[in-house]
């Protein structure tokens, strides 16, 4: 089995073999639902960070009843799973106050009979500032000692520069695949590229890096995509490939993105001199934002459009999950400042789960590349 055959593998189900090799071994795996955790933190003292999804329940039946049905649809099949035990092999998860949803998510999970041993809530401002940061900072600080005195362990500073490095060279790994995507003849389509990203988000880094170098040596054997139209697909937080391949079809390729678990969570490094702790949580506070920071719109509007340069975008499809007014509001702010310098843009609006409207999203997808193609 190749290397994305790999990816895509443990991409397309909750458990896997790394995970159960890692309880093997007497190790513990904690959940977590945001990229504002510095999972380095949980590594450092070989919990297993591993990122929440809602994929594999078919339903929210059981999730309705605690958190209803005109709330996030991610946060309802995450909960799902939760609450039928789907989430048993996890022993803790950790959520922050990212939206409303998500905290419902956790209060609701947190006070059922399916909750985990160890339930965390990090708070994270919504200003980035000095006052901020020193906020951040004790609420990191305070989470770490939480971790400690519950799994009985010490996050040391030399494991913890460890960490960061490793994660620092998945970032830089990372980057050399979006930048193989960028070029003339990207070799993966954006659903494969959504894989390889999402099976990153629940294994062991170190495991994760060999399978990058891997993947990217197979790349510069691949024939690479040529003749389609390049995409870029921003917003609110996906981890589907199908999706992505009923976005694709067979004339078009997304060729990057600035999704929460794409492009936004490798394009900044952790300072790797003086204090790890230090360093660790100033990256996390000021890298690349979601619209959950106020202020920062500016910011968000020039990575979008740094990206859309260097992939050489012909068309941007800005999604966001159905009651997602953060990603809502910002996407239709990105829509009228891009549409200004001539670039096609489309607007989502979707529901989490298994396609059940992939027929209408397919539809507009294909008036959308019609209109690109003139």
């Amino acid at each position: 089995m190749g290397p994305l055959e790999e990816l895509s593998e443990i991409a397309g189900g909750l458990e896997n073999e790394y995970t159960a090799r890692w309880k093997e071994q007497g190790k513990k795996v904690v959940g977590y639902a945001c990229t504002y955790l510095p999972e380095e933190i949980l590594y450092a003292v070989d919990l297993l960070p591993y990122r929440l999804s809602g994929r594999g329940a078919q339903d929210t039946s059981n999730a309705d009843a605690w958190l209803s049905r005109v709330n996030c649809s991610f946060c309802r099949y995450c909960l799902e799973l939760g609450l039928t035990g789907e989430y048993n092999f996890l022993d803790g998860a950790v959520f922050t106050n990212g939206c409303d949803h998500i905290r419902r998510t956790y209060d609701n999970w947190s006070e059922h009979e399916q909750a985990l041993p160890f339930m965390y809530i990090l708070p994270i401002p919504h200003v980035l500032d000095e006052d901020g940061y020193r906020w951040y900072k004790e609420e990191v600080m305070t989470f770490r000692d939480s971790l400690e005195n519950h799994f009985g362990v010490k996050v040391m500073p030399g494991k913890l520069a460890a960490a960061n490095s490793v994660y620092n060279q998945t970032r830089r790994l990372l980057r050399q695949l979006y930048n193989l995507q960028a070029g003339q003849a990207p070799p993966f389509t954006g659903a494969e590229m959504l894989a390889v990203l999402t099976a990153g988000s629940r294994i062991p880094k170190d495991e994760y890096n060999r399978l990058l170098e891997s993947l990217i040596e197979e790349a510069e054997t691949r024939p690479g995509i040529e003749g389609r139209t390049r995409l870029m697909i921003a917003g609110s937080f996906m981890d589907d490939p199908e999706f992505i391949k009923n976005l694709e079809g067979q004339s078009a390729v997304v060729v990057t993105d600035t999704l929460c678990m794409g492009a936004r969570s490798c394009w900044d490094l952790t300072k790797e001199t003086g204090d790890p702790l230090e360093a660790l949580i100033r990256r996390y506070y000021h890298h690349a934002s979601c619209p959950r920071m106020a202020g920062e719109y500016k910011n968000r509007l020039a990575f979008v459009q740094e990206q859309i340069k260097l992939a050489k975008v012909e068309g941007v499809i800005l999604e966001h999950i159905m009651f997602c007014d953060l990603h809502g509001t910002d996407n239709a702010l990105l829509k009228g400042d891009l549409e200004k310098t001539g670039l096609p843009v489309i607007t989502l609006e979707r529901q989490y789960g298994p396609l059940a409207d992939s027929g209408r999203i397919r539809t507009r997808i294909q008036a959308f590349l019609e209109r690109i193609g003139g």
